[in-house]
């Protein structure tokens, strides 16, 4: 699809993807899923969670397009999507260069939208980052996103990317999975000079987090400025800045 005039609705699947239609032509967004938060007051119809869409009601739908993510949704349901007649759009994001690559193809070939101006300010807030950083020793950090069981950033993560970009290198990222499960004692016993709680997918709070990596410093962090790719990009540079220099 090139142009804006063959795409008259979409379902969108991924909540960074919602967020990002959202800030350029609201009036594409036909459905979203019940995960997508941003911007607040969607008036999109709800199909579901992320991982088990109403594929039937997003079928009766009738978009012109379906955005969705190789990670966050399931392949049995987009190939139940394409059965029904629909186009599928999957988007693959390990870093952030994937990211503002795959922002450009969904919105200007995908949805046939002119390229938005926040995506190029996120991208010229990345670059002031890389212009900007100071030489000198990373901080090592173990970078949690569940608890019970405790799971952190492994290898070939977006997140794993953008805290690279700012300084901190998490311990897992040479590990075999993107998301391994690892014990409590070994991730305090591992050497890091800092523990990085994200909101999201587990709310990691002051009060739910921290206590179980005593004598280390705790950066709290934004889930959406640290995993999402949309809009957020342009202003996380600084959010996730501000939170990581915090935590000494």
């Amino acid at each position: 699809m090139s142009t804006r005039a063959r795409v008259r609705s979409v379902v969108s699947l991924v909540p960074s993807l919602t967020e990002s239609v959202a800030a350029t032509a609201p009036d594409l967004l036909t459905g979203v899923t019940d995960w997508c938060s941003h911007p607040p007051g969607l008036r999109a119809e709800r199909v579901g969670g992320t991982k088990n869409p109403d594929t039937a009601r997003i079928a009766a739908l009738a978009p012109d397009l379906v955005l969705a993510n190789e990670e966050e949704n399931r392949a049995p349901d987009l190939d139940a999507l394409r059965a029904a007649g629909l186009e599928v759009m999957v988007t693959e994001v390990r870093t952030l260069e994937q990211a503002f690559a795959e922002l450009d193809r969904v919105l200007v070939h995908g949805c046939g939208l002119p390229r938005p101006g926040w995506l190029d300010e996120a991208e010229a807030a990345w670059a002031d980052v890389r212009a900007g950083r100071a030489t000198g020793a990373e901080r090592r950090a173990v970078v949690p996103v569940w608890r019970r069981p405790w799971m952190v950033l492994g290898r070939d993560t977006f997140a794993g990317d953008l805290l690279a970009r700012l300084g901190v290198r998490h311990l897992y990222a040479e590990h075999l999975e993107r998301y391994p499960r690892i014990p409590i004692d070994e991730l305090t016993g591992r050497g890091a000079e800092l523990v990085v709680l994200p909101d999201e997918p587990y709310r990691f709070t002051a009060d739910d987090g921290p206590e179980a990596f005593p004598g280390l410093p705790a950066a709290l962090v934004s889930g959406r400025h640290l995993t999402w790719y949309g809009p957020s990009l342009a202003e996380a540079p600084a959010v996730l800045g501000s939170a990581l220099a915090a935590a000494r």
